[in-house]
């Protein structure tokens, strides 16, 4: 629970200043609202890896530029290559379908008592592990089914397994 508290604070707190920066240098509010939304995605992802010798933001922005970066290789890329709306989605579903070390984790675990940390989360992270892990849904999938952004699952989705990790590990050491 710290850890989403924590998350969103930074996600409020550091939002505009990281929005504003990327604005300026992809000059299109969606694409930069892709690229912020991914940022603290990642940002979330590797927080154990933040020096703190460094500010938090210049951090932040320093993925933000990563992230851009990669956007436009892969827009790049894209122009030379010319495939199939059904390779665009199979590669899609590779990359959606990798597992984290909170998906492994979320795995190990017999059903009753996964089903039992499951039921601490609020209704919302419930019903997106639900749709995920045990209706198998692509995030894709999820986002139509919940009528959202397909960038809000991915958050949502991403706050949800760590938060479901988190109750795992602490059910661990009891």
């Amino acid at each position: 629970m710290g850890d989403q508290i924590a998350f969103t604070f930074l996600l409020d707190f550091f939002w505009n200043e990281v929005y504003g920066f990327m604005l300026k240098r992809t000059q299109n509010e969606t694409d930069t609202e892709d690229i912020v939304i991914e940022t603290f995605a990642k940002a979330f992802d590797r927080i154990s890896t933040y020096n703190p010798e460094y500010a938090f933001s210049t951090w932040l922005i320093a993925i933000a530029k990563n992230v851009h970066i990669d956007i436009l290789r892969k827009k790049k890329s894209s122009l030379f290559i010319d495939i199939t709306d059904e390779e665009n989605q199979q590669a899609y579903n590779v990359a959606d379908s990798s597992p984290s070390a909170e998906d492994e984790l979320i795995k190990e675990q017999n059903l009753s008592s996964l089903l039992e940390c499951i039921k601490q989360l609020k209704p919302h992270y419930q019903e997106v592990i639900q749709l995920r892990y045990f209706q198998e849904l692509s995030y894709q999938e999820i986002a139509e089914q919940l009528n959202e952004p397909l960038n809000n699952v991915k958050i949502k989705l991403l706050r949800a397994k760590k938060l479901l990790a988190d109750i795992i590990r602490n059910g661990k050491k009891k």
